[in-house]
């Protein structure tokens, strides 16, 4: 069922901002298979626990993750089972189209490295 177009761009734009980052991608890939501590994605993942929860702190606040309290540890899982559909659709569409978006000037792997270091050059400026 469509959605409004504009509230519907800016949702879908905030979407896949909330995914658009590589840690946060395999911590959704890991509650695919089931529930999982913060201390379960350090282990398993190899991030630093603050890492982990902040990427969680973001998955949860886009209603994309939901915590169980059990005693003092929350297990943590998908708020919906269409989230694994869309990471495959998109999945599927990386192939079809050959992963031709990596190679994209605006988005791809070469101008996320560009920013990446201009950022790191500007860390550096305020540093100093």
């Amino acid at each position: 069922m469509p959605i409004d177009f504009l509230r519907g761009a800016s949702a879908a734009v905030s979407l896949f901002h909330s995914l658009a980052d590589p840690k946060r991608l395999q911590i959704v890939r890991r509650l695919q298979q089931g529930e999982a501590r913060i201390s379960d994605l350090v282990t398993e993942l190899g991030v630093a626990q603050s890492t982990a929860s902040e990427h969680m702190s973001c998955l949860r606040e886009c209603g994309l993750v939901v915590g169980r309290a059990e005693g003092r540890q929350v297990f943590y899982s998908l708020a919906r089972p269409e989230l694994i559909d869309l990471l495959e659709s998109a999945e599927a569409l990386l192939e079809a189209t050959g992963f031709q978006v990596d190679l994209c000037g605006t988005f791809g792997t070469n101008a996320r490295d560009l920013v990446d270091g201009a950022d790191a050059r500007e860390d550096s400026e305020v540093a100093k």
